[in-house]
């Protein structure tokens, strides 16, 4: 099958510090630039090699019909110029583009629509750059305006729009006006969570209509649930294209500095002290495998093992989890009686806490481990945060507290719980 977006070795260069072909300059800025002049002929020459960026640097990539890909990436990696080269709104430096099909898109807050301009103008206005009659925007225009929720302000010039109205607006304009390709950058950042619930059920009707989606977001559970395939730019160059959950690891590991498993050798690197060292620290299934990416639904380990080096101590391994936002999901201890107050000889021992399926938010987590004592008194002996990095993976489907809702779920932990209903 021949592909709808073909890619071919983009680059993308920017001049910092430049300014924009066209502009006029004051009178007074002209008189401040020719004294300024020598010192920055000065700074040009000691710091020549500092005056450009490349934003994209040799992407090629090649989509087909009906795909929907995830871009993911840290800030500054290049997703949005990617996007903007794809809409059109910037030529790149070198390299070619093909797309096959008209082409919408909903790039960040501010773009595609006239601020001067009512909502009822701005619809027909988009309509018309991507080559529609105006018979044909008419025919939507109501399914539009109904989508987004906006009805007494759909005559009102959008510069007095809140983001809010702005984004769902746009939204709806993009994808109601049957562009065979949508280009949409971090479309869940704004709006609240029904709006937000509206875009993924729209997203995957269009996608069932065999058109083609590329969708930049920070919010890795949404990239997951939505797409099959995602791409991971980092400065500008591809490090990663394929299934969705693998190259989303890829990305959390280079970023936490952290995969599912981490290990240490027989050195003295490991952390810890004369007392205790690590040794390996792993995310594991029911089966024993490690496992970058769990299923909600499933129980899931964490296992610490270590070198215990002296007698005579009560060690006591502790997990911590926290989120991608940071926040301290819980942290939990070995309480088992097997252990508890009792000295351990020396050897090296493995310790798991089972984490049961149904009980964390899906989400990416990463384990802080430390190995304590806790009798006679609380000393700390090895610590090693950012130790492992696993992603939970929640879909729509039975056996899972989400249920048929496919929009986002806030909190830390996502319970199955057991729910009855009488009629009276």
């Amino acid at each position: 099958m021949k592909p709808v977006v073909r890619i071919e070795n983009v680059s993308k260069r920017y001049r910092i510090g430049g300014l924009l072909p066209g502009y006029e300059f004051t009178l007074r800025e002209v008189v401040g630039h020719a004294l300024a002049a020598p010192l920055k002929r000065l700074r040009r020459r000691e710091g020549s090699r500092h005056q450009t960026l490349w934003a994209l640097s040799g992407v090629s990539l090649e989509v087909r019909k009906g795909e929907l890909v995830g871009i993911i990436g840290h800030n500054g990696a290049g997703k949005s110029t990617l996007l903007k080269i794809l809409s059109r709104v910037t030529r790149p430096t070198a390299g070619e583009v093909e797309m096959y099909g008209r082409v919408g898109s909903l790039l960040e807050v501010g773009t595609g629509f006239h601020p001067d301009l009512t909502g009822r103008e701005n619809v027909y206005l988009n309509g018309a750059v991507l080559g529609m009659k105006r018979a044909e925007i008419a025919r939507k225009f109501d399914e539009i305006v109904a989508f987004s929720e906006i009805e007494k302000f759909i005559e009102t010039p959008v510069k007095f729009y809140s983001s809010g109205m702005y984004v769902r607006l746009a939204f709806s304009v993009a994808a109601h006006l049957e562009p065979e390709i949508l280009i949409m950058d971090e479309v869940l950042a704004v709006g609240d969570a029904a709006f937000q619930q509206k875009c993924l059920d729209k997203m995957r009707d269009i996608r069932r209509q065999g058109r083609t989606i590329f969708f930049v977001s920070h919010n890795m559970p949404a990239v997951t649930r939505l797409c099959k395939r995602a791409v991971l730019l980092e400065r500008g160059r591809v490090v990663a294209d394929g299934a969705t959950q693998e190259v989303v690891n890829h990305y959390l590991t280079s970023g936490w500095k952290a995969g599912a498993v981490r290990e240490w050798d027989e050195g003295g690197e490991a952390p810890g002290d004369s007392v205790v060292r690590l040794r390996r620290v792993r995310v594991c299934d029911e089966r024993g495998e490690t496992v970058a990416a769990a299923d909600i639904r499933r129980p899931v380990r964490v296992e610490v093992t270590y070198d215990v080096l002296e007698e005579g101590h009560a060690l006591v391994p502790v997990v911590e989890l926290h989120n991608e936002e940071g926040t301290r999901v819980f942290s939990t201890h070995d309480t088992g009686a097997e252990w508890s107050r009792r000295e351990r000889p020396r050897g090296r021992y493995t310790s798991a806490v089972r984490l049961p399926g149904n009980m964390l938010s899906e989400g990416s987590l990463i384990a802080h481990v430390s190995i304590m004592s806790h009798f006679p008194s609380t000393i700390l002996h090895a610590r090693e945060k950012n130790a492992v990095a696993f992603q939970v993976v929640d879909g729509p489907g039975e056996g899972s507290a989400r249920g048929d809702y496919v929009g986002p779920m806030p909190g830390v932990v996502r319970p199955l719980l057991e729910w009855t209903t009488s009629a009276e």
